[in-house]
């Protein structure tokens, strides 16, 4: 699933292109997503200005005139694209938008596990996917007391309760994974059992990793593109994220791989404990 780094890249890579562009047509070619797209849609979004491009936690808020807002959350396979109307659609072109310069915005989504909807700016706090969305990693409130204090509280282990979007919003299992190599912290160290010193390196290096991962457009194991259609290159840089058996970067000892509920967390064993 695109995390924050992933979404961030694809709304700056949309900004200059979308912003002042009048949506002249919205073809919604499948409607069963995650979360149904409302007959709606296209009706509220036609004949519309964009305004901005914006991020909160993983999901793409697209400004419209008459304060509305798209909301789009990419899902497990999703892709927002920029294209040339030209180019041939693709089976899994679910939402086809058309742009008043020609060009089309398309959403992209095998699996189809994302989210499209409009709201408007005034209801944005109370949409159900982003009411209880913790703060941003690089805003102030991110802070170590803050986390500190989230930390103290809790039984959980503490890579589980730093994907957790209430807790820190974007960040998922790839980044919690690397900030806490960064950190020298395993994944399963239980989240009560950290002080205020390890509370502190946490806070600190996880908007670095976040910012690192940002210059490099992202990580692309297999659907991740931005708005242009282009992959990351983030993961030829991942220090323990889906590396097993590889060598530490740092120390040469093997990589190693633990299941964590549903999704597999990486450590080194020397360098983290």
């Amino acid at each position: 699933m695109p995390e924050l780094p992933e979404v961030e890249t694809v709304c700056r890579s949309l900004r200059a292109r979308l912003r002042g562009q009048k949506i002249a047509r919205v073809e919604v070619r499948e409607r069963r997503l995650r979360y149904p797209v409302s007959r709606q849609l296209s009706f509220r979004l036609e004949g519309r200005t964009i305004l901005e491009v914006r991020r909160r936690g993983k999901y793409i808020l697209v400004a419209l005139e008459g304060d509305q807002v798209w909301i789009s959350h990419l899902g497990m396979s999703g892709k927002l694209i920029y294209v040339d109307a030209s180019r041939p659609r693709e089976n899994h072109d679910h939402i086809i938008v058309t742009l008043s310069d020609g060009h089309e915005l398309r959403y992209h989504d095998p699996r189809r596990f994302g989210l499209s909807l409009v709201v408007s700016e005034a209801a944005i706090r109370s949409v159900p996917q982003l009411k209880h969305l913790g703060p941003e990693p690089f805003d102030p409130a991110f802070s170590a007391s803050y986390l500190y204090a989230v930390l103290r509280k809790s039984r959980r282990r503490v890579r589980d309760l730093l994907i957790d979007q209430k807790v820190a919003a974007g960040l998922g299992n790839i980044y919690a994974n690397e900030v806490l190599f960064h950190a020298g912290i395993r994944p399963t160290t239980r989240a009560w059992r950290l002080g205020k010193r390890q509370a502190t390196t946490i806070a600190e290096f996880t908007p670095l990793v976040l910012e690192e991962a940002i210059r490099r457009r992202g990580t692309s194991f297999s659907d991740f593109r931005d708005g242009e259609d282009r992959k990351g290159r983030f993961q030829n840089h991942l220090r323990v994220y889906d590396r097993e058996g590889e060598p530490c970067a740092n120390c040469s000892s093997k990589i190693k791989r633990v299941a964590l509920g549903n999704r597999s967390a990486f450590y080194c064993p020397t360098c983290q404990v």
